[in-house]
């Protein structure tokens, strides 16, 4: 439990919450990167690199699905380290919520783009 009276730490707090949605969303990012790798290799040699191109296709999908659960971890602690706070490191009329909704924003982005991987 904090005791330091100071709403720096609820930014603090909200600081390492955005820090954690930046480190998810990129992992995302390289998910797709290491998934749409198979397009290059498949103009290459697709007979050749088979084994590679389904490789690269869970691969992709791990990485994106560790992403998701950094976002996941990430509101969890926010949410606990919220409940550390005393009433006067909070300010008021103050919304606490945005780095929760960003975070539920980039696990529903990393879900679609799986999903976007078998509509296509």
């Amino acid at each position: 439990m904090s005791n330091l009276q100071d709403p720096r730490v609820l930014f603090a707090l909200e600081r390492t919450a955005l820090a954690w949605n930046r480190s998810g969303l990129a992992l995302i990012a390289f998910g797709f990167v290491i998934e749409k790798s198979n397009l290059i290799v498949q103009l290459v040699d697709p007979e050749k690199y088979q084994n590679k191109i389904v490789y690269n296709h869970w691969l992709g999908i791990a990485v994106i699905l560790f992403g998701i659960l950094i976002n996941i971890g990430s509101i969890l602690q926010y949410r606990t380290g919220l409940k550390s706070l005393t009433p006067s490191e909070f300010i008021p009329d103050y919304q606490i919520r945005h780095p929760v909704l960003l975070n539920l924003f980039t696990v529903l982005t990393g879900i679609l783009l799986i999903i976007s991987f078998w509509v296509s």
